[in-house]
């Protein structure tokens, strides 16, 4: 049923982009601390999609015992989508109608880079008449926060995807092979490179450490060859590696219009004009452009590929998770009490400080990412403990002979092949 409102007296609450662990822990304290400021409160199902469709019956009123115990539960319970307001001015003009026909003066968006972005475009254009507010959810981590402060939802994500790593590096030890770990990160490595160390993979590999804009899928399928074969010459045919989904958005155009006549690629687009990763058997080409490359050594490697994400999107968040939301959603609504609009919210040394759009926008007014930084030793120690091709594979000549001999190399090739990828 649709609330009866006031204007000038409701919070409204919008999830986009995708799940993330502790979304209902922002709900929760958003909704509790205005309520006790005396505002109503209305949550939106599915993001923008109904608002844009000039639609507001898709809501509800929440109350504090609606949302007093959900903080614990993973999911949202508001739903989610990933439409776009920003891309038909007819949907944003719905919007803003709605949002006034419902009396919505205070207005929490919580997501992800694209819906901070449509978030900041709603500030805009209400012209002052909805104070608005964003909260910074990604399991991709890659949101411009300050430091090392993940986003929200993140650590929940990478407990449980290396914990279902730590089982496929016993299952690689039992059987004797390898998997190929796909993780989600559409443009950075973040997730891939915290599921990697907290399991201890045999080898990440990560966007960030190709430092071109394009790189080819044979460029990246070099890199985990070379950790197969010095991974087998140390008497293991075994091993994980996690690959972040993100470098398969860096692949050359050559190789993705040959992985669509593989059937391994649909080069589809979301709301926002995001390639759809899922839709690429990124696991699956690695798989067997090492399996082609393989059969001419003198190695024999058993392997399997698999995608972790949706598995990680809506867990139960850990203790983490839980105080960072309800930090976050608390400071959403002072915020917005205390006069603020246009930012996004973020929690610097245990205190609230806003992030202004316009100072987290590129060139192209869209939010700008956070990349692995592989100059920190955040990055360094993970490497150092991956097992990859190194300087000294190559200096010491016996161990470039078997190295070589293993793989079906010549050394002269095995050297022009690899070493630059040794660091």
């Amino acid at each position: 049923m649709k609330p009866v409102v006031k204007k000038g007296e409701t919070l409204g609450i919008i999830v986009g982009g995708g799940p993330a662990p502790g979304i209902n822990g922002v709900i929760a304290a958003a909704a509790i601390e205005a309520i006790d400021l005396g505002k109503k409160v209305i949550g939106f199902y599915d993001g923008f999609k109904w608002l844009a469709r000039g639609d507001t019956d898709h809501t509800v009123l929440l109350k504090t015992d609606d949302v007093s115990r959900i903080h614990f539960q993973g999911g949202s319970i508001l739903r989610t989508s990933r439409e776009n307001p920003t891309k038909d001015p007819k949907k944003m003009a719905n919007v803003l109608a709605g949002l006034k026909k419902l009396g919505v003066n205070w207005l929490v968006t919580i997501g992800g880079d694209d819906t901070a972005y449509s978030s900041s475009q709603v500030e805009k254009q209400a012209g002052g008449a909805i104070r608005v507010v964003h909260v910074p959810k990604t399991i991709d981590n890659d949101l411009p926060l300050p430091g090392s402060m993940p986003t929200f939802g993140y650590e929940t994500a990478r407990a449980v995807g290396a914990e279902i790593v730590h089982n496929l590096m016993e299952d690689a030890r039992t059987s004797g092979q390898w998997f190929y770990v796909i993780s989600m990160g559409r443009h950075a490595g973040h997730l891939a490179l915290g599921i990697g160390k907290a399991s201890g993979a045999t080898t990440i590999i990560i966007p960030e450490e190709f430092h071109t804009p394009k790189v080819t899928l044979a460029e990246v399928c070099d890199v985990l060859e070379g950790s197969i074969i010095k991974r087998y010459a140390m008497g293991r045919p075994d091993g994980v590696a996690v690959i972040a989904e993100g470098v398969a958005s860096k692949l050359v155009d050559k190789d993705l219009r040959e992985l669509e006549k593989q059937n391994l690629a649909s080069l589809e687009y979301d709301e926002h004009d995001n390639p759809k990763l899922s839709e690429v058997d990124f696991g699956r080409a690695i798989k067997d452009e090492i399996k082609r490359r393989l059969a001419k050594s003198n190695m024999k490697i058993k392997a399997v590929d698999k995608k972790i994400g949706y598995e990680v999107r809506c867990a139960p968040p850990v203790p983490f998770d839980c105080e960072y939301t309800r930090d976050l959603g608390y400071s959403a609504i002072r915020f917005l009490s205390n006069g603020g609009s246009g930012a996004m919210v973020s929690i610097q040394n245990g205190k609230m400080v806003p992030m202004y759009f316009p100072d987290i926008m590129d060139a192209r007014g869209k939010t700008r990412v956070r990349m692995v930084d592989t100059a920190t030793e955040y990055y360094t120690v993970a490497r150092n403990y991956m097992i990859r091709l190194e300087p000294g594979d190559f200096s010491d000549k016996k161990q470039l002979a078997r190295l070589a001999d293993l793989g079906g190399y010549t050394s002269a090739e095995f050297v022009k092949k690899f070493s630059r990828y040794a660091k």
